[in-house]
């Protein structure tokens, strides 16, 4: 929401902005400009079905993109369940709190990260305050207030990537949410897995970030087929048809993943798989680069027009 249409509200309900609160969100919205300024390419990772791996997804391709030597950042949207940092080993850890800002924790080949978890105990869930059996429009709103608060103060510095891991189903308000915060959007990687039940909704939720303005890049097939962790055959899941989807919406498939237990087990465990020699995390690597690749080509593309 724009600060002349929070204005405009305001004023039609008779109030005063004694709490100036339009004041507090500009400057606030100024100061996310400014921590976004240093980062080249700022990407959501979302899906419109739970359950899809889409945590797993962004976790690996921040990786990948380091591998590649480019510096990322990776911001953990989901307030309510967060997971992030236990999949890179970070659980326990949490933001260096300084005047000029909030300094992320560093994890496996020199990601950043920021999440609520490293504002919880270990069994604390989170607990919006507020007159919720009144109003559920308030959880929005707070949860709104909180990542903004992530995007103005955290200190990302310069960063090549800034991956945001949106929460599962990527709830309705969420991409617009972030498009609207994050100046320069490049666009969004769509997670979703071959199952017809989540290709349904998949698509839909495409159409809706398109609806919204979100340039959607490509979407990656995640749980392709099992990986045998003994003999390293790899047999189909689901029937789905995610190639024909990709045709139908116009979008690239970036690759796709086998559901691999091995690596899900270490992920697990908050001791990732870094080898870049394993089977899976080759999988990964090639996706990030024909993201990178598509990337850079519309920004390009975009700096020509």
């Amino acid at each position: 929401m724009a600060d002349k249409d929070l204005k405009a509200i305001l004023d039609k309900l008779q109030y005063t902005d004694d709490a100036k609160v339009v004041q507090q969100i500009t400057a606030q919205m100024k100061q996310v400009h400014a921590r976004m300024a240093g980062i080249k390419h700022k990407l959501v990772v979302m899906s419109g079905k739970g359950g899809v791996g889409k945590s797993m997804t962004t976790v690996n391709l921040a990786l990948a993109l380091a591998r590649l030597g480019r510096k990322v950042g990776l911001l953990d949207v989901d307030l309510n369940g967060p997971c992030v940092p236990r999949m890179l080993g970070l659980h326990g850890q949490s933001l260096t709190i300084t005047q000029e800002g909030a300094v992320p924790p560093v994890g496996p080949l020199g990601v950043k990260v920021a999440s609520m978890d490293f504002f919880l105990d270990a069994a604390s869930p989170v607990r919006w305050k507020g007159p919720m059996d009144l109003s559920p429009v308030w959880l929005g709103v707070m949860e709104m207030n909180v990542i903004r608060e992530f995007l103005a103060d955290v200190i990302w510095g310069e960063l090549d990537y800034l991956l945001t891991d949106l929460p599962p189903g990527a709830a309705a308000d969420k991409p617009p949410v972030m498009a609207g915060f994050i100046p320069d959007l490049a666009g969004a990687i769509v997670v979703t897995t071959p199952s017809e039940v989540a290709s349904d909704v998949v698509q839909k939720s495409v159409t809706y970030a398109r609806d919204m303005g979100i340039n959607v890049l490509g979407m990656v097939e995640n749980m392709s087929q099992y990986r045998c962790p003994t003999c390293g055959a790899e047999n189909d899941l689901f029937e789905g048809n995610t190639e024909a989807m990709c045709e139908a919406l116009n979008l690239p498939l970036l690759g796709r993943i086998p559901f691999d237990r091995t690596l899900a087990r270490t992920f697990d465990k908050g001791t990732p798989l870094l080898d870049a020699d394993y089977p899976t995390i080759k999988r990964y690597q090639e996706i990030a680069e024909r993201m990178q690749a598509i990337v850079e080509y519309k920004k390009v593309l975009a700096e020509k027009l």
